[in-house]
């Protein structure tokens, strides 16, 4: 086809006004064929002409990065047409040098939720001469989540296979260490010596590492046994409320001022209180020390179709990629005090309620955790395709009939 078109164009001035007329039908057929197999495309397309102005978007690459609008295509550098800030000083870089093919990985907020997106550009060549460059945009945030699930769960196995080892060794000897050092504390306390004050401190010290060391493993067993969870109904935002005001007097003293929006419409969920409450402890208590100076906390609750949402945010000191990439690990924490295993119990008492959880984070920007758990069948409500409920319609799915 394009070779008649080619073939064509080289001849116009022989052609009669009806042959014309069928050339152009041609070529119009050709260029619609062309959009629509570039708006067909999951992946993002942004076409630039050699002076690197941007002469062609397609609508994946629309709703994945923010594009300016106004002047037409062709009057802008393509890096001038992306708005997020690190996409567009990445293709100005590429581009300005005329480099071969290169690729990066970018995150983007899109309403809450962080999207990982693979940006590449290759140069479009044609008889040895550059004729423009092609910038593609691929999301790869599921695949980034699948590795990451995996990633847990391969650690969290290793964990279960050393647990029970682990616990022998380690937490007996620790009750007969601490049983001899309650009889040392008794012996010093009966001695009438200069010495005995100085000895019974450093018998203090050695229990309360013993303790430390006590809570660590105990930590660490709870988070490989399987959990015996009690699933009940159970009301999300009175759980939320029990607990932010069991740390109100907390977070005053740390400066910390607190934001609540709890969606009245959440239905009940299938919860074990004891551990999901322990889990949103983890979590704030995590958010409150990363504000040392004080900040903001802020805890939402929504329902989106068949799930409900908690999400806490602060406004602390944020975590790098690097280390939002190991945030569940156990045993990892980047804080000179903790046992690394607070959060991975989190994630395992996510899943527990066949929840899950997702964390967003800009160093210096603070960090948001995002928890989704499934609404019980018989709490989920007929809706319309705009997630309105059908009007009335006000019995859960599976009621009573006539």
């Amino acid at each position: 086809m394009r070779g008649l078109v080619k073939r064509a164009l080289e001849k116009i001035s022989k052609l009669d006004n009806e042959q014309i007329e069928q050339l152009l039908v041609v070529m119009a057929e050709e260029n619609e064929r062309l959009a629509v197999t570039l708006d067909s495309m999951s992946d993002g397309v942004l076409i630039t002409d050699p002076a690197h102005r941007l002469v062609l978007a397609n609508k994946a690459a629309e709703r994945m990065i923010p594009l300016a609008t106004g002047k037409p295509m062709g009057e802008r550098f393509l890096w001038d047409v992306i708005l997020d800030r690190d996409i567009a000083t990445f293709t100005e870089a590429i581009l300005s040098r005329e480099d071969t093919a290169s690729d990066q990985e970018f995150a983007l907020d899109h309403g809450g939720d962080t999207r990982i997106l693979s940006c590449s550009i290759l140069p479009m060549v044609k008889d040895g001469h550059v004729r423009g460059n092609i910038l593609q945009v691929v999301d790869i945030s599921e695949k980034r989540t699948r590795e990451a699930r995996l990633r847990r769960a391969e650690s969290l196995a290793s964990l279960t296979t050393l647990a029970a080892g682990v616990a022998h060794e380690i937490k007996n000897p620790l009750g007969s260490i601490g049983i001899h050092a309650q009889l040392l504390e008794k012996s010093v306390a009966s001695l009438d010596c200069s010495d005995s004050r100085a000895m019974k401190e450093y018998l203090e010290v050695i229990s309360e590492e013993i303790e430390r060391l006590n809570r660590i493993v105990v930590d660490f067993l709870f988070a490989v046994r399987p959990m015996d969870t009690q699933l009940e109904p159970a009301d999300l935002n009175q759980l939320l409320e029990e607990l932010l005001n069991f740390l109100r007097y907390e977070l005053e003293e740390g400066g910390i001022k607190l934001e609540r929006d709890l969606d009245p419409g959440v239905p009940e969920l299938d919860l074990d209180r004891r551990y999901f409450k322990q889990a949103l402890l983890n979590i704030v208590k995590n958010a409150m020390s990363a504000m040392p100076q004080g900040g903001t906390l802020r805890v939402i609750t929504q329902v989106r179709g068949d799930e409900a949402m908690v999400r806490i945010s602060d406004t602390g000191l944020g975590m790098s990629p690097e280390v939002l990439e190991k945030i569940f690990e156990p045993y990892f924490t980047t804080r000179d005090f903790g046992s690394g295993i607070g959060l991975t119990l989190v994630y395992k008492v996510v899943k527990e309620h066949m929840g899950d959880i997702s964390v967003h984070s800009r160093e210096g920007q603070g960090s948001t955790f995002s928890i989704t758990l499934p609404v019980p069948q018989r709490e989920q409500r007929l809706i319309t395709w705009d997630g309105q409920p059908v009007p009335g319609v006000d019995e859960p799915a599976g009621g009573s009939g006539p």
